[in-house]
Parts: C-alpha cells; structure tokens; sequence
C-alpha cells in the first residue's frame, strides 16, 4: 500500500495509515526526495500516528528520509508517534535524532513555519 502524499502550501505531508513493508519505507524515502525538487517544496511533515511499532528499520528510513530531505532543500517533521510506541523506543533505545517530531499536524506546520520564514534555515 502506497502512503498518501499530500501537498498543501510549500510542505508535502505523508500520512503513514499502516505497517509498511520494508520496501515500502524504501518507496516512500524516494518519492518524497523526487518531489520536494518538482513540486519545489521547503518541508515535510510525516504523520505516523497508523504505526503501532517503530523498529529500528523505520527509525533510521525516518532520519535518512530527513537527511535525504535536507540535502534537497526541506526540513522534516515526524508527528504522531503514539505514547506506547515512544515508550517502546525508549526502552530499545532508538530515537529520531537529530530529527524534529511534533505531538500533531499544526504543531509541525507551526515549526516549518518558524524554520522557514525569510529563509532561516540552516544553510539557507
């Protein structure tokens, strides 16, 4: 299953609905480094609140999904990680660093927002 792709404004937001097969994380990593060039976008925001596990394969896609937006001109944003799941990654000791996470959507438009405005970024 395809994750959903939206874009709204200069921000793409990928909506993760449910367990995705390794080469689904894979699909995803690539479609979003395609199409913050052709749809020029400055972020990301990847909502996986439909995980109910994050294991070490989706913790590192999600920082090489960061880094590889980074590299393209976008900052990320991860959303949604329910407390269980972050409890989990606790105790196995995996973490999103040095990637942003937000409790939700409008928080995470808040933070590319601030990231974004009159090209604050790092390197921007």
């Amino acid at each position: 299953m395809a994750v959903p792709i939206l874009k709204q404004g200069n921000y793409l937001i990928a909506s993760i609905q449910s367990a995705l097969s390794d080469g689904e994380v894979l699909e995803l990593r690539d479609s979003l480094a395609e199409r913050i060039g052709t749809l020029r976008s400055r972020g990301i925001v990847i909502d996986v609140a439909g995980l109910d596990v994050i294991d070490s394969f989706v913790a590192r896609s999600l920082k090489t999904i960061a880094q590889t937006a980074k590299l393209r001109g976008a900052d990320t944003v991860i959303v949604g990680i329910q407390p269980d799941v972050a409890v989990a990654m606790v105790q196995f000791r995996l973490n999103l660093f040095p990637v942003q996470t937000a409790l939700d959507l409008e928080e995470a438009l808040a933070l590319l927002d601030a990231a974004t405005k009159d090209g604050g970024r790092n390197g921007g």
